[in-house]
């Protein structure tokens, strides 16, 4: 069984930045191909944000592009806990969302898998 646990949101003023984590454990050695930071707005769909591989590539939505950064600490298949984070700069209102973490069930075509953390709120407002 795999946990994920992000933190990191909070009240941000427009303009500003936030860095999300995503803590995945496991009760043995986790082997996490990709994954990915989805978000949820009030009456909307939940929406993928970015996405990450084990090799660094990585994907964006176009209305985060040149604002967000996804990052991942060093892969190492011999330990049951890692991090992933989304660093957030130029908030906008429009980024307002509960945001999630996920283990991706594969890459190409992107498709989430069964795991998903609790979320966060970020909320963007003056």
């Amino acid at each position: 069984q795999v946990r994920l646990v992000e933190s990191g949101g909070g009240l941000v003023q427009p303009g500003g930045s936030l860095r999300l984590s995503c803590a995945a454990s496991s009760g043995s050695i986790l082997r996490i191909n990709s994954m990915a930071w989805y978000r949820q707005a009030p009456e909307k769909q939940r929406e993928l944000v970015a996405a990450i591989t084990n090799n660094d590539l990585t994907q964006y939505a176009d209305s985060v592009k040149g604002r967000f950064t996804i990052a991942r600490d060093k892969v190492n298949y011999t330990v049951s806990l890692q991090t992933f984070y989304l660093q957030m700069y130029s908030l906008k209102p429009e980024d307002t969302a509960v945001y999630y973490c996920n283990i991706l069930r594969q890459w190409s075509p992107l498709t989430p898998g069964d795991y998903w953390g609790q979320g966060t709120q970020v909320t963007v407002s003056s």
